[in-house]
Order: structure tokens, then C-alpha cells, then sequence
């Protein structure tokens, strides 16, 4: 196993997009959140009323403990990045052949996709590295005396990353079926962009919130938005509460349908014609 790990990890250090996109998230996931932090101190800083009252309505997202709840829910809006790294990499396995070349080199149909599962995983532990680094520093940054605080909310880390690795699953799982680069980011795209979120929205309103069995509308109720949305009245706030409890739920939903991903991968590739 480590030595697939290993293997999996030259590979992908060796593969620029890998460091480019990596950039990109390293830059975008701070970024992101300091334009909502800026909001934050727009609204709240003054000595006007309106300012007085939106302090006391969002007290401070980005402080210890919300930092972790806020900056996930921010960042989460773009594992979109990392997903795409995932398509262009299971995709080039086929364009340059390199799957059938692990085969003669003596790798398994199983250590194959094992390996894949092993990309995946390093990518998605990466990405959530970088989300822990921002919810740190927004944390100790947007106030100093909160640090004592630190320690609540950390089950949002471990939320994130399976968040993350789930999403990143189902990115791996339509790269490997079509196999073509621009078709199966494409297709991805228009699911991710436009398919599911229509598809959630109007199940919300018309189908009893069916939506949330979808492919990633599972995994992202697993990081509601953050507490201060709950003060938005009676209805926001039951509506948070209920969003809340329903996580240890999507928890299992999201770990069947990412086990039952791997396992359609591993039957799929025993059978495949290389």
C-alpha cells in the first residue's frame, strides 16, 4: 500500500497541472473568504447605527470558533478547482496509455484503482490542508482573543475533507467511464453548474427537498452555511437547526455512495478491456 503511495506521489508532483491548480486553491480559498471578511468589516465597522446592529446580528464569522464552520462553507464553493485536476488526471492515463504500461509493468486490475483511489485521497488531504491554514489564520487574525477557542468547531476538518474526497470521487468516477478530457469536463460542468443545482432547488419547493440525495448535494449538506444565516428570523433559524441535525445523516449517505463509487470502479476495471 505505501508503495502505491509512494508511486502515486512521484507522479503526481512530477505533473505541473498539479502545482498550477494547487496554486490556484492555495490563492483562491484565502481569497475567497477575505472578500467576505471585507464585507464583514464593511458592515460592521462605525459608529452608525446600521453598523452597531449588524455587529450584534453576525457577531464575527471569521473568529474562533466559526472560523472553521465559515471558512469551510466559503471554501467548499470551489472544490469545483481540485475536480477538474482529478478529470485531467484519470483522462491523461488513457490518452497516453500509461493505465495499460502499469499493467505490464506488473500492477493488478485492483492496485490500479487502488492507486487512483490513493490520488484522490493525497489531493483531497491536500486541499483540506490549505482550508485548515485559512480558517487558522482568518481565526487568529479576525480576533487574537478568541484563540483560547480554538478547539471548538474542529469537527468541521474532518467534515471538509470528506466533503472533499467525495466530490473529488464522483469527478474521478465520470473521467474514468468517458475517458475523453473536454467531453467529461463538460459534462461535469453542466451537471455541477447548472444540472443539480436547478434539480435541488426545485425539489426543495415541489418534492419534499428530494434534492438532497443527489450526488453532491449529499456531501455538501455536510457544511451548512454558517451560523449567523440562522438569525435571519424564526424560519432561518429552524431552518438551520434542522440543516444541523441532519449531518450525522449525510455523513453516512456521503460514505455509502463515495464506498459504492469505488466499488462500481474496481468491478468496472476488472472486466474493461485495456
Amino acid at each position: 500500500m505505501f508503495a502505491l503511495i509512494k508511486i502515486e506521489w512521484l507522479k503526481i508532483k512530477k505533473y505541473p497541472a498539479f502545482w498550477w491548480m494547487l496554486g490556484i486553491v492555495a490563492l483562491t480559498y484565502p481569497g475567497t473568504n477575505s472578500m467576505a471578511y471585507v464585507g464583514y468589516l464593511k458592515a460592521t465597522t462605525g459608529k452608525a447605527l446600521s453598523n452597531n446592529l449588524a455587529k450584534m446580528f453576525l457577531g464575527n464569522p471569521f473568529a474562533f470558533p466559526d472560523a472553521w464552520h465559515s471558512v469551510a462553507y466559503f471554501s467548499s464553493f470551489f472544490i469545483l478547482l481540485p475536480s477538474i485536476l482529478v478529470i485531467m488526471m484519470v483522462t491523461n492515463e488513457y490518452t497516453f496509455r500509461t493505465h495499460r504500461q502499469n499493467i505490464i509493468d506488473g500492477w493488478s486490475r485492483s492496485q490500479y484503482i487502488t492507486s487512483k483511489l490513493f490520488d484522490v485521497l493525497i489531493i483531497s488531504v491536500i486541499v483540506t490542508l490549505v482550508y485548515v491554514l485559512a480558517a487558522a489564520g482568518f481565526g487568529v487574525y479576525a480576533d487574537s482573543s478568541s484563540v483560547n477557542r480554538w478547539t471548538e468547531g474542529l469537527q468541521y476538518i474532518p467534515l471538509f475533507l470528506l466533503q472533499t474526497f467525495a466530490q473529488l470521487t464522483i469527478a474521478f468516477l465520470l473521467g474514468y467511464l468517458i475517458k475523453k478530457a473536454f467531453i467529461a469536463l463538460g459534462i461535469f460542468l453542466f451537471y455541477y453548474l447548472i444540472v443539480e443545482n436547478i434539480a435541488v432547488t426545485y425539489a426543495r419547493f415541489k418534492m419534499n427537498d428530494i434534492g438532497r440525495f443527489l450526488p453532491f448535494e449529499m456531501s455538501d449538506r455536510l457544511i451548512p452555511a454558517p451560523p449567523f444565516f440562522s438569525r435571519m428570523g424564526k424560519d432561518a433559524k429552524e431552518a438551520y437547526t434542522r440543516l444541523i441535525g441532519l449531518i450525522p445523516e449525510h455523513v453516512v449517505y456521503t460514505i455509502v455512495l463515495t464506498i459504492l463509487i469505488w466499488i462500481i470502479c474496481y468491478a468496472i476495471h476488472k472486466r474493461r478491456d485495456l
